[in-house]
């Protein structure tokens, strides 16, 4: 099947750019939220992103003010991970799992490359799921098997999220 070839190609190539490929001059919103578009694998035609999106997520401390209206690598490093993460997370899990980074004194450069390694990991492991040559009969199975893969990761994510949580509030009262 033609569409599960493109799907598994794209899992298994498209990436979003390394740290040191990032564009190192200052983009303003209209060029960030263009530039956001190439990021991550998308199938829908709608905005990953836009200039509210960016606005509320630097409101919420997940991204760190501009530079005047300017945006750097930094920028496009946390917008890459949070449009990804928010396919699956709330704002304020994204928040903890950015705060423990910070925490453990990770700098946006490693902590966009754990992130880019993570993603990486992630689309190999589920492209190698992929059955291109699957029949129509096999499609609901293998969807269904995605479906419960995600529940279970949901599960231990949101619970280790818990755990972590209360680890960061003490923290903060130290």
């Amino acid at each position: 099947m033609d569409e599960l070839q493109t799907l598994k190609t794209r899992m298994e190539q498209e990436r979003p750019t390394p740290w040191e490929d990032l564009p190192d001059i200052a983009l303003y919103m209209d060029q960030l939220i263009s530039y956001m578009a190439r990021q991550l694998i998308r199938f829908d035609e709608g905005p990953p992103l836009t200039s509210a999106m960016v606005i509320n997520y630097i409101k919420d401390g997940l991204v760190p003010r501009a530079d005047g209206k300017r945006y750097g690598p930094t920028h496009l490093g946390y917008l890459t991970a949070v449009v990804a993460l928010k396919q699956v997370l709330s704002v304020k899990n994204i928040g903890a799992l950015m705060g423990a980074g910070r925490a453990l004194e990770k700098t946006p450069p490693e902590q966009y490359g754990y992130f880019c390694r993570a993603l990486d990991r992630a689309l190999t492991d589920t492209a190698q799921s992929i059955d291109p040559e699957a029949g129509e009969s096999d499609l609901a199975r293998m969807a269904l098997d995605f479906a419960v893969r995600s529940y279970a990761n949901q599960l231990a994510c949101q619970r280790i999220l818990d755990i972590l949580q209360p680890q960061n509030a003490r923290d903060k009262h130290k």
